[in-house]
């Protein structure tokens, strides 16, 4: 399943400007920092983010075709707020929601596995 385009654009350009305030803070959500592959451009995206062993996992609710993950495909690492700090990231690996799941630890793992959501992203932090 993936979430309608409409809600996408609804998201962009009203949720996510709320999001940025609270969600580098809150469990379960990071703000991605990362640059715009043909503007150069500096961008905040808001997510829902799952720990894994090695970094984070990040389902692609809108599919795989997404600007902010075009950008860290391209990127050899991005940044991310989480919990009130910054971890940098890399090693962007697109796969099936179950493939992912199996990385994703905690308690988010039963969470993470029950959504509805096809593909995810898992992105391993920089020591």
């Amino acid at each position: 399943m993936q979430l309608p385009q409409g809600l996408a654009r609804f998201n962009r350009y009203v949720t996510n400007p709320i999001q940025r305030l609270w969600a580098g803070w809150a469990p379960l959500f990071g703000i991605l920092e990362h640059v715009g592959r043909k503007s150069g451009r500096q961008y905040r995206t808001p997510l829902t983010v799952f720990p894994t062993a090695d970094g984070v996992a990040i389902l692609l609710t809108y599919g795989p075709d997404r600007d902010w993950l075009k950008n860290v495909m391209a990127a050899e690492q991005v940044r991310m707020r989480r919990h009130g700090k910054t971890l940098t990231l890399t090693d962007p690996q697109v796969m099936s929601r179950d493939e992912a799941a199996k990385s994703v630890v905690g308690p988010a793992r039963r969470v993470f596995a029950r959504l509805p959501f096809e593909q995810a992203v898992l992105l391993r932090r920089v020591s």
